[in-house]
C-alpha cells in the first residue's frame, strides 16, 4: 500500500456510521505530514475540549503541534463513525497507568488505541474487546541494540545478536513493535517488564508469543499482527481473542474531516492458534 495515494472517498460519506462488530478490528492511518492546510486545521481545533486546546501550544516544535491536533481530530472524527456521538461530545478517561479509553455511556463498549511516529499515526477501534498498536519508523528512528540486552528475554537478544549487522535495526524494532503492542492492550505501559514475555517466529510470517508466570496472564488470549503501510514503518497490533474465531483487520487512510479511502496490506506475521490456523486475513473497506 501506499501513503501517498491521492484518491479519497467522498466527503458526503464522512457521516455515515460504519459497522464494527466483534469479528473485527479497524486500523486508521494518517499521515499528519501531508495535512498542511491551515484551515483545516482550523476546523479541527473547533473539535478540541479546553484541555485539547490548551496542550496543543505547549508543543516547541511545529512538527509535533501539528501532530497532536491531527491525532486528537482523528480520534474524535473517526469514533464518530461508530456512535451517533458529535465530533466535540467525546469525553475520555485515563487509567491508573494512563491508558486512554472512552468516557461517554452511550459507547462504553467501543475501545481504542493510538501510536504515532515521525509523520504517521496509526488508531485502533475495537468493539467488545481490548487491543493495543504500535508503529515505527525503524529508518528514521536509530537505536542501539544494547537497549535489547537491558530490556529484553534472553532468547530474543540472542536472535538479535545472531542477525547480520545490517538488519538489526529491523529486527529489534520487530520485537519492539510487537512488544508495545502487548503492553498497551494490558494497559499497564511500561509497568509491565519487557524482560518477562517474548515474541518467537516459528516460520517468517509466523508470531507467537510466550508469558512468564509471574505476569498472570495466558499467552492464547492474544492474537498479533504485524505490516508496513509503507517502506519504512513498521506496525504491531494485539488484540484479545473472543471466542474461538480470531477478528478480520479492516484498515483505512484518513484525513479527518476530508476523506478515506481502503487499504489493502500485506500481512508480514500473523498469530495463529497453536493446533489450528485461524481466519485472520484482512479486509478491504
Amino acid at each position: 500500500m501506499s501513503l501517498n495515494a491521492p484518491h479519497y472517498a467522498s466527503h458526503d460519506t464522512l457521516d455515515r456510521i460504519i459497522s464494527l462488530t466483534s469479528a473485527e478490528i479497524h486500523l486508521w492511518l494518517a499521515d499528519y505530514n501531508e495535512i498542511t492546510d491551515s484551515g483545516l486545521h482550523a476546523d479541527y481545533r473547533g473539535l478540541l475540549d479546553s484541555a485539547e486546546k490548551a496542550q496543543e501550544p505547549r508543543f516547541y516544535f511545529e512538527r509535533d503541534r501539528r501532530r497532536y491536533l491531527v491525532t486528537r481530530a482523528l480520534v474524535r472524527t473517526v469514533l464518530s463513525r461508530y456512535a451517533r456521538i458529535d465530533h466535540g461530545d467525546w469525553r475520555f478517561s485515563t487509567n491508573a497507568y494512563g491508558c486512554p479509553a472512552v468516557a461517554n455511556a452511550e459507547a462504553q463498549d467501543l475501545s481504542f488505541n493510538i501510536s504515532h511516529t515521525h509523520s504517521l499515526i496509526v488508531l485502533g477501534v475495537s468493539r467488545g474487546r481490548v487491543l493495543g498498536v504500535d508503529v515505527e519508523n525503524y529508518r528514521a528512528r536509530k537505536v542501539s541494540i544494547d537497549i535489547a540486552d537491558r530490556y529484553f528475554a534472553p532468547d530474543e537478544v540472542a536472535v538479535l545478536n545472531a542477525a547480520p549487522l545490517q538488519e538489526q535495526q529491523y529486527r529489534f524494532f520487530e520485537y519492539w513493535t510487537f512488544k508495545e503492542s502487548y503492553i498497551k492492550a494490558r494497559g499497564m505501559g511500561l509497568s509491565l517488564p519487557l524482560d518477562k514475555f517474548s515474541f518467537h517466529y516459528a516460520h517468517p510470517k509466523d508470531v507467537s508469543i510466550a508469558i512468564r508466570p509471574e505476569l498472570s496472564d495466558d499467552a492464547g488470549r492474544w492474537q498479533f499482527w504485524q505490516f508496513q503501510p509503507a517502506p519504512e514503518y513498521l506496525v504491531a497490533i494485539c488484540a484479545e481473542r473472543i471466542g474461538a474465531q480470531s477478528p478480520h483487520l479492516v484498515v483505512r487512510q484518513a484525513v479527518p474531516l476530508l476523506g478515506e479511502r481502503g487499504c489493502n496490506p500485506e500481512f508480514l506475521k500473523i498469530s495463529h492458534r497453536r493446533g489450528g490456523a485461524a481466519n485472520d486475513a484482512p479486509k478491504e473497506s
